[in-house]
């Protein structure tokens, strides 16, 4: 997703309808439903629908289950974010500086303490920041409540990647990927709270297309090399998973970032090109 919305889209109190889908064969049936990582604690989600796909299925399947723990994290940006021999502005040009400079100014933070992050931990950071000031939380996030329901009702829960794997991805990019991922992001920042609501609403009515066109559109656009990775590749190797699923039997629930969920390379597209309808539901 584009800036802040890989990570995050905000919430309204009332009753949210997200977009679900399923794919189903004669013994297997799989709920597809797009997520946002951080919601406002007054957010009412649980629709019926959802509810009924909790109800339904045995094993709950996340993007990534230990990605909020701060103590795992930690160590990994240390590993793969620090970049000590090229401090982040010998990267930048003097308008993304002062663009920077300008967004880690409104959180307090002196822009001489980012200088050994990679490009990707700044962005990142700032978006949580960005997200927090707003007042989302992270217990909100509908990965932490399908997972504390699935959990008691004695599903499995499992992860579509590690966590170091999903760092991994960001660390990867080249330092010209992680540039266009820090100007998306803060770009986002910029348009504050207003990008962040009309995500909220699009989620919670369900509206694929606005999160098309605000989230994957505008990244594919800005940053093409970052959709690629962070997007397209991811989709297509969670749609392998999908079918290897459906050669099994059983209910299973899989929840990832609703912009996954959202245009032209989105996880449904790839599940058809490998034969496999996934319907609205």
């Amino acid at each position: 997703m584009a800036g802040a919305a890989l990570w995050i889209a905000a919430a309204i109190a009332a009753q949210a309808e997200p977009a679900m889908w399923v794919v189903r064969d004669h013994d297997s049936t799989i709920y597809l439903i797009g997520t946002v990582h951080v919601l406002r604690p007054e957010m009412v989600w649980n629709s019926e629908k959802v509810m009924k796909a909790i109800g339904e299925s045995t094993e709950l399947w996340l993007e990534v289950l230990e990605a909020e723990e701060a103590m795992a994290v930690a160590p990994l940006i240390q590993k793969l974010g620090v970049d000590m021999e090229k401090p982040l502005s010998k990267k930048l040009n003097a308008k993304q500086k002062a663009r920077l400079a300008k967004v880690a100014g409104t959180f307090g933070i002196p822009v001489a303490s980012l200088e050994p992050m990679k490009p990707w931990v700044v962005a990142t950071m700032l978006t949580v920041l960005q997200v927090q000031k707003a007042g989302y939380d992270a217990k909100s996030g509908v990965e932490r409540v399908l997972q504390t329901q699935a959990e008691k009702e004695g599903d499995k829960v499992v992860g579509l990647e590690t966590l170091e794997e999903q760092v991994g991805f960001f660390a990867g990019l080249s330092d010209a990927e992680q540039i266009a991922f820090l100007e998306q992001t803060l770009e986002d920042a910029e348009e504050g709270v207003a990008l962040l609501d009309r995500l909220a609403k699009a989620w919670s009515e369900g509206d694929v297309d606005t999160i098309t066109r605000v989230v994957v559109d505008e990244l594919k656009r800005e940053a093409p090399n970052v959709y690629d990775k962070l997007l397209v590749q991811r989709n297509i190797r969670w749609a392998q998973k999908v079918q290897q699923l459906l050669h099994g039997s059983g209910v299973h629930q899989i929840a990832v970032g609703a912009g996954h969920l959202a245009g032209r390379d989105s996880l449904q597209a790839q599940l058809a090109k490998r034969g496999i309808k996934a319907e609205r539901f």
